[in-house]
């Protein structure tokens, strides 16, 4: 299943889970957009997989896919039922705010107070945004979720 996305406005909650299982979600209001015509622009020059909750749009964009349910939980079983691989990627790849890849923070590194020391935890930053990432209680929670479906 292809791994690069472009989630539309309705889909932003949705857009944390893909990335945290390590797909490339882009999320149209991250961008700034939601005029359908950009979004159908956006997922063809970026070759993206458009999901979407719009039936009107889904019909104009080839190869994309109408999520059905406003629940979370069951747009992720619709994304299942696709062939969408949905388990937590090991080590996190992606940030669950703006996308950006992650890099594992070297254990001699310092980190805000609020982040876990990386010589005790295994902790990641964005490159893009900077925020840090560890496997908290947040990850426990979209694990338990994910084994759910």
């Amino acid at each position: 299943m292809a791994d690069r996305l472009l989630l539309d406005a309705m889909l932003g909650k949705l857009a944390t889970y893909l990335r945290m299982c390590g797909y490339d979600a882009a999320y149209a209001l991250d961008r700034g957009v939601e005029a359908d015509n950009r979004l159908l622009a956006i997922a063809e020059a970026e070759d993206r997989v458009l999901l979407t909750r719009d039936r009107q749009l889904v019909a104009q964009a080839t190869g994309s896919l109408l999520l059905e349910s406003r629940d979370v939980r069951e747009q992720l079983r619709e994304l299942q039922a696709a062939g969408f691989e949905l388990t937590l990627a090991s080590p996190p790849a992606r940030c669950g705010q703006c996308n950006g890849r992650l890099d594992a923070v070297p254990a001699e590194n310092s980190t805000p107070p609020s982040v876990p020391d990386p010589e005790s935890e295994s902790v990641w930053q964005c490159r893009d945004c900077g925020q840090h990432f560890w496997k908290g209680s947040h990850w426990e929670d979209v694990a338990e979720t994910l084994a759910g479906l």
